[in-house]
């Protein structure tokens, strides 16, 4: 091998071009096996890139710099060859020099083009394709990067010759070459998309940036680039047309981009953010409503035959997905959509584009609101099939929601259009748009293989609920704002509306109630919930309603539906499958069913709905198969007893029959001593209301409309399978649910409707010094992290505080724990040129974070004050140990001089970064903690601010006093589950959740006493809180490194505000505190009982007047307690609790005593 690259070498050193592109070949071959090609890489920088040479030679090279890693040393050699390579006569040449720009790194960038900008200019103006072509491709790759925007808010300069070559970017779209033409097109696409997305800046990944303050800058540019499209979009497409057709694709997106952004008005918000005070002349924003509907109607016009005549898949879908992103804009019209769809799903038939069934999918139902109602209806069958068939959990609950909010949309509409006096639309009707064999047969089938059924009927109970709530404010947000206008017009913003397609999905869904799920539950409780609730509206207990009573026809239409769908579920009691459901549909009919209007000449029919309601209620109690998976037996029981108790006292004769049950069940072996106890007292309330008819109690009976059940259950007690399957299940329907009905609106979006002065513009994060004040060179750092991706970038400002002008500064850093560069190599170099004396310079570093691990950057400072003097006595303190040094010695280079080396201090990355707050219900969270396996329990000590009655007194109805050690937690990424401050004994639980960035779980629970009852243990004088930290884990790895260093992981959660105290400091320190309490008891217990009695009145009053100051000043601090005058002053003996209660007593009421002196004092 070394007899390779050494010959691989010396073909690059000879001056033959044919022998130095093959010996980049065979270099490449060695890179693409896997093997270290550094050495000839470094060879490949210093003879062909740094020298003269052709341009396929060129080319080579810079694919081989690509593929390897470079020192910052040859990169410097690599720009000052691109820089030789702009003045070289070949354009072919610069054309390869000018293609590397993209590659180069971002810290190194901004300098080149800076330095570079005229020669990039020039490359504009180059008569040569080759050299058009490859400026716009790169620049169009580059200029977009957060990275380039940053340097250009910071160099006004640099900002105007960026503008200028967008502008010309924007003209090579009408260049005469095709390939020029097309990747100009491409360049702006990429623009309008980073506008948008932000991808490529996360692509060139070694810089995180705050990108926010730069939003004005890229919409100055792409404000620009629209209106130069809309001022040219005739011209344009004619342009488009002549290229050749498989080029076509790439001209789409930016037309479409920018006609959308004039015709619907977005174009104006982005001028706005912009804050360009220049207003061109041709604004397009003049153009009225008739000429921005000519124009869309134009560019539909143009992209239409392509649906129909092109053979190419891709091209086909490209073209239907923005004449759907066109259909939205005002005025657009349906049929624009309805084609773009049909030709879509036709892709979606001829299997050509197999690859991309999930997006042909997405694309159709996310579009589906844009299309007239009839069709909606006619695809909504083959929608639903193609849906099941999707592979993609996500995708799939994505497309069932947008499916079944369409449904309920399509039924709203047209049942309000016939309510308006409109023909009525068949097949609208939620029951019909569900009637497809297979679907009904999967519906009413009792074993499924697939879980498709579950999540359809969860996902369409759950629209319905979603649909209950307000409707979400309607905004100019193009897509939504239809959805949300057509719900409006359906619901005629009436509270009760939502009712009537619910009623339909609830007689659809009725035969899931026999499914048999394994044990799974959460598609029928669901279903059950709704029902509860539509029973609940519609008091089915009181019977139909009549006209006379002041219903509606509607009204009396839906109550009778309800009644009749209640008699078909009490049948199909017989054929429920699992005793845990039937427990929960039985609670769900007998609190709502109209006992009252049953015909009592059926009493002794078996098929009469209450005799079948306690059938079941004896097969519940009774039933002896109690294995985990079926049944949940206690649970199941206490539901049948609830309902015998409130549906027996509700109706006589169902009080007679459940007496019965009662008194067996009590009889029986299967009952429990809790079981009978409650049946007993079951009985006695049955026996009062039969004796006592006419005070019967409304509020023992009365039915509440909610659903009491649930699928969850506690992973500890029972692990099963189908609770963990219920558990997902429920996370991705409410996932895609709210995503679509309630979605959190992007960044941009914001910034579009609040301006630009939204509180989304971030505090930028406080800097640390690395070094003292006093070394030659200052460093100081902030890091910004980007979650998703598990990057933080290391921002670093170096001010050289010397006298003389610094040549050159390099910052080395390097890592520790689970950090990684991400081009992989060892440690990071900056190199820093001309530091002017007190001139600050900035330099960042990007790093990956593999997994939940402290980690910190170590920065070495190496600064050249002897620049250009030779290797003299000068010997640095660290010089010898340090191998770079001891090189340069040896080096025939001495121009650099001796190195002065800065070991700064390390940058520490807190855990707490690596964290995501997790949003979770309380009742979630105290579910999930006991099942979370690793824990780590510590105590911690923070002195509170202020001291004594007046410190607290002025916070006592604002923030609670407590936690002002752990105030800082608020601004950590954890997410607030609940706080229980339990104010009589004035103590503090709070709880808190997150994940971390690789999807463990972390809950943290902390407790302690509040700082105004802080002497507890009767008036030990101290301003020192203690509080108990308790943290568990879905994983041991995440337990393990918060326990490693419990100070450090307490720093980065209260910035410093806790101390960690060891467990047997605690242990001295309770003990101390219990020998105190106990000799004051012990005097207490001593002490003689005070001879008058009036005063243990008077303390008495002033006890009542305590207890009218409010139960706050209860728990104000004791002061010196004087115990002896405040003993007990009864005869008989006290137990040791009493005695300290009333020592506890006494305390509270001196200190009280003395502050009311001290008020009346101050006040008098």
């Amino acid at each position: 091998m070394d007899i390779l690259f050494a010959q691989i070498q010396a073909d690059l050193r000879s001056n033959d071009a044919l022998r130095q592109s093959g010996a980049l070949l065979q270099a490449l071959q060695q890179s693409a096996a896997g093997r270290d090609i550094s050495v000839i890489a470094k060879s490949a920088v210093e003879e062909i890139v740094a020298s003269p040479a052709s341009a396929i030679s060129k080319k080579l090279a810079f694919d081989l710099i690509r593929s390897t890693r470079l020192t910052t040393d040859l990169w410097e050699i690599v720009c000052t060859g691109i820089r030789s390579d702009f003045d070289f006569p070949d354009p072919d040449v610069t054309a390869a020099g000018v293609s590397i720009l993209a590659a180069i790194p971002s810290h190194r960038l901004g300098k080149l083009i800076a330095d570079c900008n005229k020669e990039i200019s020039n490359c504009f103006d180059s008569p040569s394709d080759n050299l058009r072509f490859s400026i716009t491709e790169t620049l169009g790759c580059i200029l977009a990067r957060d990275d380039l925007v940053t340097l250009c808010e910071n160099n006004l300069n640099l900002l105007d010759k960026v503008s200028n070559w967008w502008a010309r970017i924007g003209q090579n779209m009408l260049d005469k070459s095709d390939a020029v033409s097309k990747v100009a097109f491409e360049s702006v696409g990429r623009l309008f998309q980073e506008f948008e997305s932000k991808r490529m800046s996360r692509l060139a990944g070694d810089k995180l940036v705050d990108s926010e303050n730069s939003v004005a800058i890229r919409s100055n540019w792409v404000s620009s680039m629209v209106n130069f499209v809309w001022r040219k979009r005739n011209a344009l497409m004619i342009r488009s047309l002549i290229l050749p057709v498989e080029n076509f694709r790439a001209t789409v997106y930016p037309l479409v981009y920018a006609v959308k952004a004039v015709a619907s008005g977005s174009a104006e918000v982005i001028q706005k953010l912009s804050r360009s005070s220049k207003s061109t002349n041709a604004n397009p924003l003049d153009s009225g409503n008739a000429e921005k509907f000519v124009g869309v109607s134009d560019v539909v016009t143009h992209l239409a035959p392509f649906l129909s005549s092109s053979l190419d898949p891709a091209l086909i879908f490209e073209v239907g997905l923005n004449m759907l992103y066109l259909a939205d804009v005002p005025g657009g019209k349906p049929e624009w959509a309805s084609a773009s769809i049909i030709a879509i799903l036709t892709l979606w038939d001829r299997q050509e584009f197999s690859s991309a069934r999930e997006s042909i999918v997405r694309a159709v139902v996310t579009n589906l609101h844009l299309l007239d109602l009839s069709m909606q209806v006619s695809l909504f069958k083959r929608l639903l099939l193609m849906v099941r068939n999707l592979r993609a959990e996500s995708d799939r609950m994505h497309a069932l929601a947008c499916i079944c909010r369409t449904a309920l949309c399509v039924d709203l509409f047209a049942k309000e259009s016939v309510r308006r006096g409109q023909k009525p639309l068949p097949g609208t009707d939620i029951a019909s748009l569900f009637e497809d064999v297979r679907i009904k047969d999967d519906l009413n089938s009792v074993t499924s293989k697939s879980l498709f059924r579950e999540e359809l009927v969860a996902t369409l109970v759950e629209s319905c609920f979603q649909l209950s709530l307000p409707l979400p404010e309607q905004k100019n947000s193009g897509m939504e704002s239809r959805v949300i206008g057509a719900l409006a017009y359906g619901t005629g913003y009436g509270a009760l509306n939502w009712t009537e397609p619910a009623l339909e999905v609830v007689e659809v869904c009725r035969p899931c109630v026999k499914w048999d799920c394994e044990g799974r539950t959460y598609a029928v409780d669901c279903y059950l919930k709704l029902l509860v609730r539509l029973c609940h509206i519609y008091d089915t207990r009181g019977g139909v309603k009549r006209v006379k009573d002041g219903a509606s026809q509607d009204q009396i239409l839906n109550e009778t539906r309800l009644q009749n769908l209640q008699r078909e579920l009490v049948k199909d009691l017989r054929e429920v499958n699992t005793p845990r459901i039937c427990a929960r549909l039985v609670w769900a009919i007998s609190e709502h069913i109209d006992v009252e209007g049953l015909d009592p000449l059926l009493a002794d029919d078996p098929e009469d709905p209450l005799n079948m309601i306690i059938s079941n209620i004896h097969k519940v109690l009774f039933n002896i198969d109690s294995s985990a998976t079926t049944t949940n037996r206690l649970q199941d029981v206490q539901a049948v007893l609830l309902c015998a108790q409130r549906l027996g006292s509700r109706n006589g004769r169902a009080g007679q029959l459940l007496t019965k049950e009662l008194e067996e069940f009590r009889n029986d072996g299967l009952a429990d001593s809790v079981n009978k106890h409650q049946s007993r007292l079951i009985l006695q309330r049955i026996k009062y209301v039969s004796s006592h008819p006419e005070s019967k109690w409304a509020g023992v009976s009365e039915a509440r409309g909610d659903y009491p059940f649930s699928h969850h259950k506690l992973t500890v007690q029972f692990y099963e399978a189908s609770a963990a399957q219920d558990r997902k299940l429920e996370g991705l329907v409410h996932k895609a649910i709210l995503e679509l009905w309630r979605p959190d609106p992007n960044e941009l979006t914001l910034l579009l409707t609040k301006g630009i002065d939204s509180t989304l513009l971030k505090v930028p994060p406080s800097a640390y010094a690395l070094t003292g004040s006093s070394d030659p060179c200052y460093v100081e750092a902030y890091h910004l992290t980007d979650p998703s991706d598990g990057r933080v970038t290391l921002h670093l400002k170096v001010l050289n505080l010397t006298e003389i002008e610094l040549s050159r500064v390099d910052i080395r850093v390097g890592l520790s724990g689970a950090s990684y560069f991400m081009d992989g190599s060892p440690q990071a170099v900056r190199q820093l040129r001309d530091l002017n004396s007190q001139d600050p310079v900035l330099c960042s570093v990007t790093i990956g974070i593999s997994h939940f691990e402290r980690c910190a950057l170590w920065v070495q400072v190496l600064y050249y004050p002897f620049y250009g003097s030779a290797p003299g006595d000068y010997e640095g303190y660290y010089t010898e140990e340090d191998p770079q040094i001891m090189r340069q010695k040896r080096s025939p280079k001495p121009e650099l001089g001796e190195p002065v080396i800065l070991r700064c201090q390390p940058y520490k990355i807190p855990l707490t970064e690596l964290l995501l707050p997790h949003k979770i219900s309380p009742v979630e969270y105290f579910r999930l903690w006991p099942s979370l396996p690793a824990i780590v329990e510590y105590t911690g000590t923070y002195t509170y601010e202020g001291s004594g009655f007046k410190a607290t007194a002025a916070q006592q109805y604002g923030a609670s006093p407590f936690l002002s050690g752990l105030k800082s937690l608020s601004s950590k990424p954890f997410h607030k589950v609940c706080s229980h401050i339990i104010r009589t004994v004035a103590g503090f639980q709070l709880c808190f959740a997150a994940k971390t960035w690789y999807g463990g779980f972390l809950g943290m629970m902390i407790f302690g006493a509040s700082e105004v009852s802080r002497n507890v243990d009767l008036g030990d004088e101290t301003t020192t809180m203690m509080c108990k930290f308790v943290v568990r884990a879905s994983d041991a790895a995440i337990t393990k490194e918060i326990g490693s260093d419990l100070q450090g992981w307490l720093d980065d959660l209260t910035d410093g505000g806790v101390e960690y105290m060891p467990e047997d400091e605690v242990k001295v320190a309770a003990a101390e505190r219990l020998r105190i309490s106990m000799e004051r008891i012990a005097l207490l217990k001593a002490a003689e009982p005070p001879p008058k009695t009036p005063k243990y009145g008077e303390d008495e009053d002033e006890e009542e007047d305590d207890d009218e100051e409010g139960e706050d000043k209860k728990k104000k601090e004791k002061g010196e307690e004087d115990g002896k005058t405040k003993g007990p002053t009864t005869l008989f003996k006290l137990t040791p609790e009493e005695v300290e209660h009333r020592a506890l007593q006494a305390a509270v009421l001196q200190e009280w005593h003395m502050l009311c002196k001290d008020r009346s004092t101050k006040v008098n």
